[in-house]
């Protein structure tokens, strides 16, 4: 995943459920009820952290589970 804030991201289509590890801070935050086609979009965005903020941040319900620097 080449951005410049977000380290890595996962997802959980059961769940809806996306993980996102930022660079700068080290820390992982879930964002809940995310659909496929979001997640899809921010995948094949090419400008990732754009897209983040405009599309997943304070658009979804999350919450921080951790601040280690884990992949």
């Amino acid at each position: 995943m080449p951005s410049t804030s977000i380290r890595k991201a996962e997802y959980d289509p059961a769940n809806r459920v996306l993980s996102v590890w930022f660079v700068t801070s080290g820390k992982r935050y879930e964002f809940e009820g995310v659909p496929p086609e979001t997640f899809a979009a921010f995948r094949s965005a090419f400008a990732k952290g754009r897209f983040f903020n405009d599309h997943i941040r304070n658009c979804f319900r999350y919450r921080c589970v951790s601040d280690d620097n884990d992949l």
